[in-house]
Order: structure tokens, then C-alpha cells, then sequence
């Protein structure tokens, strides 16, 4: 929510209309039909007042009989024809809102999760996905509402007033000046009363925003509330989360008494005063019966609308709020930029140099002129307490930080000097918990490599030994996995996670601590698969269990964002320094 408070109508209504204007013909038909129905509406009420004064005629003996059954034969086939059109116009109206709507919400959805997924990885990391859902859904919602206000509430009411100002100006001057100053003052008042309670608005959706986010985060976490059986302490959590939602809501929705009561008391100002002076009028033979009764029925006519039109107001209002909630994110770029016009990475050797690079996070210093070099088929391991920044050099080199100074070189060229993504691609990663969808076995597998051959990919699951266990899942391997695979087991999902690799079968594989979470036994198997999976490719190792890099052809060992010790496991084992001591806290384990 912005700091003030307040919605950013100009930003916000810039993209809507920026994404409206891709459909301008669709609509203007739209609108062309709204207003052919309030033309359509009007005439039925002349028609009537016609009734009315040659009825009088008529029964004051004025008007023949025959020249009168010729008139309401006259007037029946114009409504039957105006009813036609009416509804018409009404099918047409729905058809090309229907496919206008449909097409707003598709580019509304596209557009901010195209950009939201293409935001740098400091933002997911620090933005909770429960909201980010939150909003997007709220968004599409939002956009719908957004062109039903302006099309069933704004136009109809615009056109009704025109339509009835019209009308009602060729029999009576005094009616419409009235009818147009209680439109003016309703319309003005609740503007007014909607401006003040946008900020009650944001304030309601933030909390909403904030309880849908800790609804996710609860429910994504629910093994460890299970565990630790903490079900009293999350339901008591959630109580207070629910209550600021409630308090939020009420202060909100108390505006509208305001504005419920004073536009019944403009409204009722303004029906006397078009009560009377036609009346008076009337009694003075200016006006027929038929007139004061038209000028009343259309004045009723106008009810509807304007009623619809203040809901359109306070829909308008709760749009805006939740278009500032999700049209916020536009405002946010990319940290790590692409430069202009740069190519496409494809790496065929895999040398890797971090060359001099100094990188902060935040105000804490990470690295400073660190250099490594790691050569083609080379297997490196980088080990050290947590923090010591083995991590940090990996996401460095995905770029999904960019270095302060100095370079990071792949087959001697600088990263910076590729779109991000196609280095990525070129790049392949088994972390310690597989990433799954809740997918099939097949399908996760394949991620890595969407347009792959069957035989491809169950060259994988056999390479990755995957193919023993599936054949006991139903369904094999289109057998679902579950949310972030909990339907496997460790060992499992580390296995998908390894015929995936396989899959994509890239020059640079990274092994994120790949079996520091698995079992000995697990473990012990595994690691012959990542022994096979490494072998032709560069290999760099993030392990905090030394027993499982003892055969890595260098290691790096780090402390404090420096590079305090490098060479093989035989030969750091017997001197004095770093990895020593780290070979002695965990015997053979873990790093504590």
C-alpha cells in the first residue's frame, strides 16, 4: 500500500485503458447498444403519455373513435417494434461484453505474471506468494467489474440523463434544470464520501492481502505444525489475523451510512421540487396529464440508474484499491538487468573464472576481488561454515544477483554479456529438496527439457534408476507427484531431480548440497547416479557433508566470503588449516 494512503488513479487508470484501448471497436458496439436500449426505454414512457392525453381527448369527446383505436394501433406497432430492438440490442450488448471482459482479464493475467515471474529473485524471495496469488486473482476479478461499472452503471446512467434532459426539455424546461441539479448534487455527494474511504479501502484489502498470505505459508507448512502439535497455537494465530480483517472491513464499510443517508435526503429534496412546480403547472393548464405523467415516470426511470450508478461509484472505488494492489508491481523492475541487444549464451566447454569479483548483500559485505578459476570437466567442491558464501557464488554465477565489480567468465566470456535466462538454460542444478509441480512423474522430468522425445526421457528415469520404483506407482510415470513432490519420499524426489539433470544434459551442473537430507543407505545410492551425471560435464558441488566430495577433483574451502584453502581431500586432510578442522568437528558428517 502506498504510503499516504491513497490510490494512484492516474497510474492505475493508465493501464487499464492501455489495455481496453486493444479493443476499442468491441467497446464502442457496446456502448452504442446501452445507449440504444435508453433510447429505447424513453420511448416506450412517450408512448404511454401519447395513451394518456388522446385517451383524455377521447373521453372528453375531442377525438373520434375511430381516430383513436387508428392511434393506439399506431403506438402498439411502434412498441412491438421498439421492444424488438430492445431486445436486440440487449443480446448484442451481452455477446460483445461477454468476449470483451474475457479478452481484458486474459491480457490483465498475462501481462502481470509474465512480469511478476520475470522479476529478479531478491523479489520472490522477499514477497509472500499467498499475496502475490491474492492479488493477481483479485486483479482479473477487478478488470471485469471495472468494464461492467462502466458500461451497465456510467454509460447507462449517462445516457439515460441525456436521453430524459432531452425529452423532457421539449415540454417542460423547469423539470429538467431540477432533475439535472439533484443528479449533479447526488453524483458530486458521493464522489465525495468514496474519496474519503479510499484509503479504509487499501488498508482492508492490505489486511486481507496479509491473512491470505499467512493462510498459504500455515498450509504450506502444515508437516511442521503436525509435528509439533501446534494446531491451538496457528488457530489462536489466525484469530488475530481474522480480527485486524474483520476491524479493517467494518471501518471500511461504516462510510457507507453517510452515504446512504444523504443521498435519501437529496432524493427527497428533489422529488418535491419535481412534484411541485409541474403540479402547479398543471393546475394553471400549462401542462396535460400526459405530460405530468411522463415527466414523473421518466423521473422513476431515472432511479434505477442513478442507484446503479452510486454502486457503480463505490465499485469504482473498491477496483481502484484492488488495481493499486497488483498495478504496484508494475512499478517494480527488474534489479538485474539485461543490456540492449545482447545474445543468446551456448556453452560448449564449461571453464568457469570468477574473476575479481566483490559483491555486497544489503550492507553486508559477501566477497572482495575474490578469484577462482574451475576448468572444463573439472569437478570443484565448495565447502565452509553457513555464510561462508558457497551459496552466494552459485547464485552469482546464475546471475540472479549481479557482482559489484570484476567479472564472471564462462568459456571466457562475461555472463553479463547474455540475456539471463538463455544462461540459465545452458546450466543444469539437483538441490538438496527437488523443486516438483504437482505434476506427473513424466512431466516434472521433462520440465527440464519440454520438447523432448518419450524415449529421451525414459532414457533418464532408467539413467537415474528411477524406472524400479515407478513401475510400483499407479499409473507409472504419470503417477501424480503431490505439491512439491510430498508423495515421494527423499530419496525419490532426488531421483527425479537427477533424470531431470540427465534430461537437459548441459556442460555446467551444479549439486546443491543433492543428498545432505537423504538417509546413508539413500545417500550411498545416490551418489553413484551423481557420479555418473557428473562424469563429462563441470561440475561445482556445494556439500556440507565433506564424506560426500572426498573425490572431487579440487576443493575450495571458504570462510568469511574468502578463499582460505584449496586442493584434494588427501592432501587438505594432512595439513594444518580449515578444512582439517572441518574434517574433525563432524568426523565424517556434518559441517555443525
Amino acid at each position: 500500500m502506498k504510503k499516504d494512503g491513497k490510490i494512484d488513479f492516474k497510474y492505475d487508470l493508465k493501464i487499464y485503458f492501455g489495455l481496453l484501448s486493444r479493443y476499442k471497436i468491441l467497446f464502442l458496439g457496446v456502448l452504442a447498444f446501452v445507449l440504444l436500449m435508453e433510447a429505447s426505454g424513453v420511448l416506450d414512457k412517450f408512448l404511454f403519455k401519447v395513451i394518456i392525453d388522446k385517451g383524455t381527448e377521447f373521453v372528453n369527446g375531442s377525438l373520434a373513435k375511430q381516430r383513436f383505436i387508428q392511434i393506439i394501433l399506431i403506438v402498439v406497432g411502434i412498441f412491438i417494434g421498439n421492444l424488438f430492438i430492445r431486445v436486440i440490442s440487449k443480446w448484442l450488448n451481452i455477446h460483445l461484453l461477454n468476449r470483451l471482459d474475457a479478452n481484458l482479464i486474459l491480457d490483465l493475467k498475462r501481462k502481470f505474471f509474465n512480469h511478476l515471474i520475470y522479476l529478479s529473485h531478491s523479489f520472490h524471495v522477499s514477497h509472500k506468494t499467498g499475496s502475490l496469488i491474492s492479488r493477481l486473482s483479485r486483479g482479473g476479478r477487478a478488470i471485469e467489474r471495472m468494464t461492467d461499472t462502466l458500461v451497465f452503471n456510467f454509460a447507462t446512467m449517462l445516457f439515460q440523463t441525456i436521453v430524459v434532459g432531452v425529452s423532457l426539455a421539449f415540454f417542460d424546461i423547469t423539470s429538467t434544470i431540477i432533475i439535472i441539479i439533484t443528479i449533479f448534487v447526488f453524483v458530486v455527494y458521493s464522489f465525495i464520501n468514496q474519496h474519503y474511504q479510499q484509503r479504509a479501502n487499501l488498508v482492508a484489502n492490505e489486511a486481507e492481502d496479509i491473512e491470505k498470505a499467512n493462510i498459504g505459508d500455515i498450509f504450506t507448512n502444515i508437516d511442521s505444525i503436525k509435528y509439533f502439535g501446534k494446531e491451538k497455537f496457528i488457530k489462536k494465530r489466525f484469530e488475530g489475523l481474522t480480527n485486524i480483517t474483520r476491524r479493517t472491513s467494518v471501518f471500511h464499510w461504516n462510510y457507507f451510512r453517510w452515504l446512504e443517508s444523504g443521498q435519501s435526503l437529496i432524493l427527497g429534496i428533489g422529488t418535491f421540487f419535481l412534484m411541485y412546480f409541474p403540479i402547479v403547472k398543471f393546475l394553471d393548464g400549462e401542462l396535460t396529464v400526459g405530460t405530468l405523467v411522463f415527466i414523473s415516470t421518466v423521473y422513476l426511470s431515472l432511479m434505477g440508474p442513478l442507484f446503479w450508478f452510486v454502486h457503480g461509484l463505490r465499485e469504482l472505488y473498491r477496483v481502484m484499491a484492488d488495481f493499486e494492489s497488483l498495478f504496484q508491481y508494475s512499478r517494480i523492475e527488474r534489479e538485474v538487468k539485461d543490456l540492449p541487444n545482447v545474445g543468446q549464451m551456448k556453452i560448449k566447454n564449461g571453464d568457469i573464472e570468477f574473476k575479481d569479483i566483490s559483491f555486497n548483500y544489503g550492507k553486508r559485505r559477501i566477497f572482495n576481488n575474490l578469484n577462482l578459476k574451475i576448468k572444463k570437466n573439472e569437478k570443484i567442491a565448495l565447502v565452509g561454515h553457513s555464510g561462508c558464501g558457497k551459496t552466494t557464488l552459485v547464485k552469482l554465477l546464475y546471475r540472479f544477483y549481479d557482482v559489484d565489480s570484476g567479472e564472471i567468465l564462462v568459456d571466457n566470456q562475461d555472463i553479463r554479456g547474455f540475456k539471463q535466462e538463455s544462461l540459465r538454460e545452458e546450466m543444469s542444478v539437483v538441490p538438496q529438496e527437488g523443486f516438483l509441480f504437482d505434476d506427473t512423474v513424466y512431466n516434472n522430468i521433462s520440465f527440464s527439457k519440454p520438447n523432448a522425445s518419450r524415449s529421451e526421457v525414459m532414457g533418464a528415469i532408467r539413467f537415474a534408476q528411477l524406472d524400479k520404483i515407478i513401475k510400483e506407482f499407479p499409473n507409472n510415470e504419470e503417477a501424480i507427484v503431490g505439491e512439491r513432490g510430498v508423495k515421494l519420499s527423499g530419496g525419490e524426489k532426488q531421483r527425479v531431480s537427477i533424470a531431470r539433470a540427465i534430461l537437459a544434459d548441459k556442460k555446467i551442473l551444479v549439486l546443491d548440497e543433492a543428498t545432505s537430507s537423504l538417509d546413508s543407505e539413500t545417500e550411498h545410492e545416490i551418489q553413484k547416479d551423481l557420479q555418473k551425471l557428473m562424469k563429462g560435464r563441470t561440475a561445482i558441488i556445494i556439500a556440507h557433508r565433506l564424506s560426500t566430495i572426498m573425490k572431487a577433483d579440487r576443493i575450495i574451502v571458504m570462510k568469511k566470503g574468502r578463499i582460505v584453502q584449496i586442493g584434494k581431500h588427501k592432501d587438505l586432510i594432512n595439513k594444518k588449516g580449515e578444512y582439517r578442522k572441518l574434517w574433525a568437528l563432524q568426523r565424517g558428517g556434518y559441517i555443525r
